[in-house]
């Protein structure tokens, strides 16, 4: 089996946000003091990236169909970063490991889970991002929410780990199960639960558009083990070169403080 090299520490870290956004907690998957990786940038002097165009806000067309999102910027900051000449294809899910294991592009930035089959086929960059569960609540009870001691009904998304989760957490409460996250939050705009337990990205998404209703309350939920290690980028097993300049352009990108920027950009209502 292929090792999965994959870095997945992390420090959240709280930084003042551009002009009209709160200050927020920022991802910052680097250890400060850690030894970075020596790469010759020369040595990959092109990158070759897949992705997909059906995981908004990472990957997709916007109505020009044109490939936009957090992971195709992302993709483009790594290559200037390497000074590297880039290209970007997209792919059909369904067909885009095939390409990247048949040496259609050099890596896939994409969202693939590691798991132990893809970690049979591919090495994995060090983690990016990952996506924690949060509580949201009325935006007039979130200050006071105490996850421990919360006694009413609570909205989730019918069938996700992070109904499972919850369960294992409080098996006392009741929970309110909704088709999606966005069903669930429009329940608690409407007062049809006191809180729900979703997906913070997809909530981000939803609080940026209903800011006066609800927001974020406690802590973010990091559990690799009901939500996945986070985002990584798939390169060939093997191919060690590319791995470890994108682990050494990930980790220049975090120091620069670009990393926190396009997360900014993607996500004005943080998750973390």
């Amino acid at each position: 089996m292929t090792m999965l090299r994959v870095l997945t520490g992390f420090v959240l870290a709280l930084a003042l946000a551009p002009a009209g956004i709160l200050a927020q907690a920022l991802p910052l998957h680097v250890d400060p003091g850690a030894r970075e990786d020596l790469v010759d940038p020369q040595t990959v002097p092109a990158l070759r990236f897949l992705t997909t165009t059906d995981f908004p806000p990472f990957n997709y067309e916007d109505g020009d169909g044109a490939l936009i999102g957090y992971n195709v910027d992302l993709a483009r900051a790594i290559c200037g970063v390497l000074t590297a000449r880039c290209t970007i294809q997209a792919w059909p899910w369904d067909r885009a490991q095939q390409a990247l294991a048949d040496n259609q592009g050099d890596a896939l930035i994409a969202g693939l889970a590691i798991t132990e089959a893809s970690g049979e086929r591919f090495d994995f960059s060090r983690i990016y991002l990952q996506l924690p569960a949060r509580f949201v609540t009325a935006r007039a009870d979130a200050g006071a929410f105490d996850a421990g001691a919360y006694e009413g009904a609570i909205g989730v998304r019918a069938g996700s780990a992070h109904a499972d989760l919850l369960a294992d957490m409080r098996p006392d409460l009741e929970q309110v199960a909704y088709p999606t996250e966005f069903a669930a939050l429009e329940a608690l705009a409407a007062g049809e639960t006191g809180a729900v337990f979703v997906d913070g990205m997809r909530a981000s998404f939803w609080l940026n558009d209903n800011p006066g209703c609800c927001a974020f309350a406690g802590e973010p939920y990091f559990r690799p083990d009901y939500f996945g290690a986070g985002l990584s980028i798939a390169v060939p097993a093997g191919l060690d070169n590319v791995r470890t300049a994108l682990n050494w352009a990930l980790v220049r990108l975090a120091r620069d403080g670009r990393m926190a920027e396009l997360y900014l950009r993607w996500f004005p209502v943080g998750f973390y």
